[in-house]
């Protein structure tokens, strides 16, 4: 039986669960007029072009493009972006199609259950924000993660479905299709193929499921693809069969596909079972949001970022403008000097989140105070050179005014620029897979203010302006940044991290900007973190010895830490080539054109 269709997946390919490839080639590719072609073996799809393969794949980590590249935390993912582009779409498709690949092959991040946000810019100058930011559920509350004793019960906001914040990544994907070029079937079928038919997954990807089974197996109420009898290994083929089949509902009804019929009724179910809140009205009411770009100029650069409810947008405003007097080039990469001007406005932004930064749906958050240059000139008013300034004697501004998320970086040929962050919030969210419908739900709630004044699972501290309400979207860090040079496409970058997110952005900007590095430098030297509170400068492990003794010196506590982030940028250089980079500490990789 042969069939034409427009993009789908080219090879022989063994359809038994969890199979390990052995003789057996999977393609899949974006280019037009391929033949299905239905044999003993299973599907084989003909055609010629450049390929994805979900069965051989290498992880690259920079390289020049001329035309269109795309970074993201997998090369799967990445590649068909490319493909998609080489196939006449543009950056808005890629960011859509590669959004949707991520959850299938990313499953620690990428998500259909999560949800993020999109900035983005076009040749004629529009600034795109869209906010697809879970909510709470209806029937959430302001202490619904307290005892009687009005303390907080552990890991009720992490783990489990009272964890689940309302999706939003789907709608987010729709309200970004009018900016495509392709039908959202063409977009979404490589998605549903590499779900229905599996990839190999890495050696990450191997000791991350295996890390996670327990948890899986504990907070989900039916079998799942994430878990199996044995351990997962390097080079196991990973099938997704219910999640292909969600998808394809998204494919066949368009949104609704996902609110509304048998996935929300799959949701809702889970959620039954498991005494979580989400209901049909909840998904069905769910809409994402156009915002109005956050934007400001630093020196001889406009840079674009996302307003609240993303803090991050703000936050690496608030440490661009509080650096751009001081003469930040001269003092060196990473010497003391530098970096304890960057750890003090870091504190004193982060200050700022705590009190002022909640949804501006329900709280009136102070924008246009917070991007003030007198205000943040007082800001640094105590600031001192030689010393740290205690968190303690920083406490946020006086304004009279009513670890796991995953980042996207395209640029096009045509001028296109998006940089989106989309999130479970932790490492595979709440671990609760939705049964019958293959997909692992957020735990988003837990970036609300649980408590005022309880740090969350990353430590940060909210207040009056982050507290649950329902319907309401929590605050997050993610902090898709695009930056103009003399008006015309220069970078795009973001970064995964919870709340090391903004100060990652910031580092990468820096090291571009005013430390003249390589994209792949920018994103890969060691970096550092500091958020008010706790009181303490967090640094990678290859972090200069020399700078960190001298910080001890001047009174900064130091605590060594993990990899910071997974940075992925792009940059135009003079020539006109795309500089594109994917971040060492994970399996990130570039793919262009």
């Amino acid at each position: 039986m042969k069939k034409i269709v427009s993009f789908i997946i080219i090879c022989i390919c063994q359809l038994s669960l969890f199979a390990q490839p052995q003789k057996i080639k999977q393609h899949l590719t974006g280019f037009k007029n391929l033949t299905v072609v239905k044999n003993l073996s299973g599907l084989q799809i003909i055609g010629t072009g450049k390929i994805v393969d979900p069965y051989h794949y290498s992880i690259v980590k920079s390289e020049l493009f001329n035309k269109a590249s795309v970074s993201c935390a997998h090369p799967l993912a990445s590649m068909v972006g490319a493909a998609i582009m080489k196939q006449g779409g543009n950056a808005f498709d890629a960011v859509i199609a590669t959004q949707l690949a991520l959850a299938v092959v990313y499953p620690g991040a990428g998500n259909i259950g999560g949800g993020g946000f999109l900035v983005g810019h076009t040749p004629t100058g529009k600034n795109i924000t869209i906010d697809y930011r879970e909510t709470a559920p209806s029937k959430g509350s302001r202490d619904m993660y307290l005892d009687s004793a009005g303390k907080v019960i552990p890991n009720l906001s992490v783990l489990g479905h009272l964890a689940n914040g309302v999706p939003g990544t789907i709608a987010g994907v729709f309200a970004t299709l009018p900016y495509a070029k392709l039908p959202m079937k063409t977009l979404i079928q490589p998605a549903i193929d590499i779900a229905e038919f599996g990839f190999v997954i890495t050696e990450k990807e191997a000791s991350g499921l295996n890390a996670t089974k327990e948890s899986f197996v504990k907070n989900s109420t039916k079998p799942t693809a994430f878990v199996k009898n044995s351990k997962w290994k390097t080079g196991d083929t990973l099938v997704q069969k219910e999640l292909a089949e969600t998808l394809k509902r998204v494919r066949d009804l368009g949104q609704k596909g996902f609110y509304e019929g048998k996935t929300a009724d799959l949701i809702v179910a889970e959620m039954q079972r498991g005494k979580g809140i989400i209901s049909k009205e909840d998904l069905k009411n769910y809409k994402a949001k156009a915002r109005t770009a956050l934007t400001f100029n630093y020196k001889d650069y406009s840079i674009i970022g996302m307003p609240p409810p993303s803090s991050g947008g703000i936050i690496v405003l608030q440490m661009m403008k509080m650096i751009a007097q001081k003469p930040i080039a001269s003092y060196g990469f990473q010497s003391t000097k530098a970096v304890q001007l960057m750890v003090e406005v870091e504190r004193r932004a982060y200050a700022d989140r705590a009190a002022h930064l909640g949804d501006p749906d329900f709280w009136k958050v102070p924008l246009k105070t917070l991007a003030d240059n007198t205000y943040l000139k007082n800001r640094m008013a105590n600031y001192d050179s030689t010393k740290a300034t205690p968190s303690t004697a920083i406490k946020a501004g006086i304004i009279n005014e009513s670890d796991e998320t995953t980042h996207i970086s395209v640029m096009d040929a045509a001028g296109n620029m998006v940089s989106v962050t989309t999130t479970l919030n932790g490492g595979y969210g709440s671990r609760t897979v939705v049964g019958g419908a293959g997909f692992l739900m957020n735990n988003e709630m837990d970036d609300f203010s649980v408590k005022p004044g309880v740090p969350n699972m990353y430590g940060a501290v909210g207040g009056e302006a982050n507290a649950i309400e329902p319907n309401k979207r929590m605050l997050s860090s993610m902090s898709p940044t695009l930056v103009l040079k003399k008006g015309k496409p220069y970078i795009v970058c973001g970064t995964p991290g919870g709340t090391t997110i903004p100060t990652s952005v910031f580092q990468t900007l820096v090291n571009l900007l005013e430390f003249n590095m390589s994209a792949e430098d920018a994103v890969n030297k060691p970096k550092f973190h500091h958020q008010w509170l706790p009181d303490e400068v967090a640094v990678e492990p290859s972090f200069p010895a020399k700078t960190i003794a001298e910080l001890q010196a001047m009174g900064y506590k130091i605590s060594p830490r993990t990899a910071i982030g997974r940075t992925e940028a792009i940059r135009i250089l003079p020539n006109g080539k795309l500089e594109t980079a994917a971040d060492k500490r994970g399996d990130d990789s570039v793919a262009g054109f």
